[in-house]
């Protein structure tokens, strides 16, 4: 097996290519030597240009690593992706239609580079129909530019259909943890396993090259075979990086590879707003034991640290989209990292139990919701932010929670006297009459059977016949001056009763 430079890899790189990424996150199981190495080829010499990028999880850091090594003039002619919260630097690009882009759901993304390497005909799901990645909703482009038919809509036995069409990969580039002087890879001091071998599967059998980023080179027979996530067979080249990290500024961390357990775990407190405490205590509410669980980042996150979450901690099953089962899931920096799994996935195995239903509930975030109960979380303020895992575990989800403040996250509430009070409300409406994107189709969800709440800090809806349905409201709340009079919409009223009194203890 060569073992080479970043810099020999970049050179490799040739106009036009299209590259799978692996990586995730604020540097997660990312190659950001070889993509730092691709990055100053380029503006040194003005080559490789006309790169396509594809990438399932999006990796950036709000400022230049990551993704965000590619946002420069000639040098990347479109990309695949599912979000691009952290890299800002893209999303300029493509409101500027400089960029050829497409936002798919993350787990599709995962499962269409398996179908490629497999050789078969793409990708069918029903994951993403009634969407904005539904070709009849503008098939995932992101931009004028992206004239490509990525979807089609195909009918089988009476059911609808989407059909992902496959494509030629030129390069893949991942990262493991070590491998030997064969190329066998491990990824047993890694936070993730994420997609590695599909993606190396994918290069390989596309007639491509792949090429993997270690942080250690060691020798051949020095690696059990069940360490092993991607045989020698499918690399072409692998890079020694000694100061790899495990996240960005992040250093290896037997904890965070899952080596050690955690003598104790942290302490993690609820949100310090009452509004986001409110939210988060009411959609808890909503858990059941032995449910298998999907709690989002964001408004949701706060689910976590509810004590109803808490008392019902080990009779709960907990997951995320990267794979991990259990244990603390982390934010922030290391959002995707968890602290103390019982069990570590690779990300596409974990896509596939969400797909197939293996949800119980899940409680996401919303930007928008409409008359009709849609929900939009791709498109904010007229940016497209992208699904990321969301239109995965939503569209197949037996439950959903829908978690966000009514009037946006500048709403002020306090509690006084057993009453709620709204001091300030938002200046973002966000019960509107139509959503600017679909990322949740309601009609879809009655259709499938699912159940689906909407909670508020004041007020809970429910998705009933003819859409939303206003049936909780706080103490103190009145439904019509703080909760209608800031809805874009005339809501159907049902208040049976008010929100569970406990929730608002000690507030």
């Amino acid at each position: 097996m060569q073992i080479c430079s970043a810099r020999e890899i970049a050179a490799f790189v040739e106009d036009g290519d299209t590259i799978v990424i692996g990586g995730c996150g604020r540097g997660l199981a990312t190659p950001e030597a070889l993509l730092e190495a691709i990055e100053q080829r380029f503006l040194s010499t003005g080559q490789p240009k006309n790169l396509f990028i594809i990438n399932s999880l999006s990796i950036g850091d709000g400022d230049k690593r990551g993704l965000n090594r590619f946002a420069h003039k000639g040098m990347l002619r479109g990309i695949i992706t599912s979000h691009f919260v952290l890299t800002p630097s893209l999303q300029k690009l493509i409101s500027q239609d400089k960029l050829e882009a497409y936002c798919l759901p993350a787990g599709v993304i995962q499962q269409l580079i398996r179908e490629i390497g497999a050789g078969r005909p793409g990708l069918f799901t029903r994951t993403g129909l009634g969407t904005f990645v539904d070709p009849r909703h503008g098939g995932g482009k992101c931009s004028k530019s992206s004239k490509h038919e990525l979807v089609e809509l195909l009918h089988l036995h009476g059911q609808e259909y989407l059909r992902y069409r496959p494509f030629k990969i030129d390069l893949a580039l991942i990262c493991g943890s070590a491998a030997d002087t064969k190329g066998n890879l491990s990824l047993d001091e890694e936070a993730v396993t994420l997609d590695c071998l599909s993606l190396a599967t994918a290069a390989h059998n596309s007639g491509g090259h792949c090429f993997a980023q270690v942080r250690n080179v060691v020798q051949t027979g020095s690696l059990p075979a069940r360490s092993v996530a991607v045989p020698g067979v499918f690399l072409d080249a692998i890079v020694e990086a000694p100061g790899q990290t495990i996240a960005y500024d992040t250093p290896y961390s037997p904890a965070l590879s899952g080596d050690i357990k955690p003598s104790h775990t942290r302490v993690q407190n609820e949100p310090s707003e009452i509004a986001r405490k409110v939210i988060a205590r009411r959609a808890a509410e909503e858990l059941i034991e032995n449910a298998a669980v999907n709690i989002g980042f964001g408004v949701p996150a706060g689910i976590r640290f509810a004590e109803q979450r808490k008392q019902l901690a080990e009779r709960i099953w907990l997951s995320c989209e990267h794979g991990h089962h259990n244990g603390q899931f982390l934010g922030d920096s290391l959002y995707g990292a968890a602290l103390g799994s019982e069990a570590l996935l690779s990300s596409l195995d974990q896509f596939d139990f969400y797909s197939g239903g293996g949800l119980d509930i899940a409680f996401l975030g919303m930007s928008e919701v409409d008359r009709h109960g849609n929900v939009n979380l791709s498109k904010v303020n007229g940016k497209i932010v992208g699904p990321g895992s969301f239109i995965d575990i939503s569209q197949n989800a037996r439950k959903l929670v829908f978690c966000g403040l009514l009037t946006g996250v500048d709403s002020q509430v306090e509690y006084r006297k057993d009453k709620l009070k709204v001091t300030r409300n938002g200046t973002h409406t966000k019960f509107v009459e139509q959503t600017d994107h679909i990322t949740f189709n309601a009609l879809n969800a009655k259709t499938n059977g699912q159940e689906v709440l909407y909670v508020t800090e004041r007020a809970v809806f429910q998705l009933g016949p003819n859409g939303l349905v206003l049936t909780e409201v706080a103490p103190g709340i009145k439904p019509k001056r703080d909760v209608l009079a800031h809805m874009g919409f005339a809501c159907k009223v049902d208040v049976q009763r008010k929100m569970p009194e406990h929730i608002f203890n000690a507030l």
